[in-house]
């Protein structure tokens, strides 16, 4: 029965998806933002509808879903992209993560008294939800320069996040009294893998691929190095964004013969984001915002206010007009699945923090994720009405 319940329940929630578009279009709300509320109210949080087998498809759809927007994000990188776009792209980046560190960390310690915790909710201040942008971006065709930083900055800053998140989990070590350089060394072993394996698998395929159907690879393909990108990550235990991420750069840098190398996964990755968002909703707990309490509120304003004042500075070193970087750090505000990653971890690091850590996670990912979508789809909106700063 449960299979047949799961097929019923896919099938619902591919035509619910046509619904939930034209809602979102009437409505002027991302669908992402429909969808995780959709999972909201069919999953545990509301009417439970969901079966249970469904639940456990999780672990498999939504590494490859998040493969895909890697992928795609990865394609935007290209060398011309670079070479007109990569100074304001690594400036906005860096502008918007180390800000977001070291404001969120800084308050929070100053407001608790509590280093570990501060340090820790600095780290994962960081994350973001490329799957969220990717999709936003998306659904209103957002051309030009800032939609084209936006993506390249979300395609690198998780790279950021997770280093900035290992050092200061080494730091916090140190506070604590035991120094390790475990923590770092793991680190820069996961990205050091990741980007090996992206290139591994994107060399040959850039040669290989797009030659059955010229200029394009064809669906089998894109799948192909989608699921090994995906598989082999999980296997050896590496980040499957980062892989994908460089799978995607090193196609578009190096097949010269390539007309469209993404085009198929543009065209199937859709229903893949539909049960990847819906099942983020449904894993959602709207109670637990009930125990958000001073330092989670603390947490949210701060990483809100930090991101815009990060992408104003960063702005400002690419010499872009003060509007624009202040609404590049506003449009990075959705925090998904990483940041919960994150929080797991130092979990693991400091059992006696572990609760504190993952409720402020867990209810702050609540907030980011049903409304930051919308916050990114005003500042697309806002830019796009403003045609002449958004020259380039």
């Amino acid at each position: 029965m449960d299979k047949e319940l799961t097929l019923i329940a896919i099938g619902s929630l591919f035509l619910a998806s046509i619904a939930v578009d034209a809602v979102g279009r009437r409505a002027h709300v991302p669908r992402v933002t429909l969808l995780v509320l959709l999972g909201v109210a069919i999953g545990p949080p509301g009417l439970d509808l969901l079966p249970t087998a469904l639940a456990g498809t999780d672990d498999a759809v939504a590494p490859v879903a998040l493969t895909m927007v890697a992928f795609l994000l990865g394609g935007q990188l290209k060398p011309a992209t670079l070479r007109r776009h990569g100074h304001e792209i690594m400036a906005l980046s860096l502008g918007v993560v180390l800000t977001s560190v070291v404001i969120v960390g800084m308050a929070l310690w100053l407001l608790t008294g509590d280093p570990v915790l501060a340090l820790m909710m600095a780290g994962i201040a960081a994350a973001t939800d490329p799957a969220a942008m990717h999709e936003v971006t998306r659904s209103i065709s957002a051309k030009g320069r800032f939609a084209t930083n936006l993506l390249g900055i979300v395609a690198i800053d998780d790279a950021w996040g997770i280093l900035l998140f290992s050092l200061l989990l080494l730091v916090a070590e140190v506070a604590l009294g035991g120094p390790t350089p475990e923590p770092f060394l793991l680190a820069m072993a996961e990205l050091g893998g990741s980007i090996a394996l992206g290139a591994a698998i994107g060399l040959p395929a850039a040669y290989l691929t797009g030659r059955l159907k010229p200029g394009e690879p064809t669906l089998m393909e894109a799948l192909g190095l989608v699921f090994l990108c995906t598989g082999l990550s999980l296997y050896l235990g590496l980040p499957f964004l980062l892989t994908g991420m460089v799978c995607g750069i090193v196609i578009v840098h190096f097949a010269r013969h390539h007309d469209r190398p993404f085009h198929e996964i543009e065209r199937i990755e859709w229903p893949f984001m539909l049960l990847l968002f819906v099942m983020a909703g449904a894993s959602l707990d709207p109670g637990s915002l009930g125990g958000l309490g001073l330092a989670g509120a603390a947490y949210i304003l701060l990483r809100a206010g930090s991101r815009i004042l990060g992408g104003w500075i960063g702005g400002a070193i690419a010499g872009l007009p003060g509007r624009e970087g202040r609404l590049t750090g506003l449009a990075l505000m959705p925090q998904a699945g990483v940041a919960i990653g994150m929080a797991l971890l130092a979990g693991e690091r400091f059992p006696d923090k572990a609760e504190t850590i993952l409720a402020v996670t867990i209810a702050s990912t609540v907030v980011f994720e049903v409304i930051g979508p919308m916050i990114t789809l005003f500042a697309l909106k806002r830019v796009a009405r403003s045609p002449r700063r958004e020259a380039g």
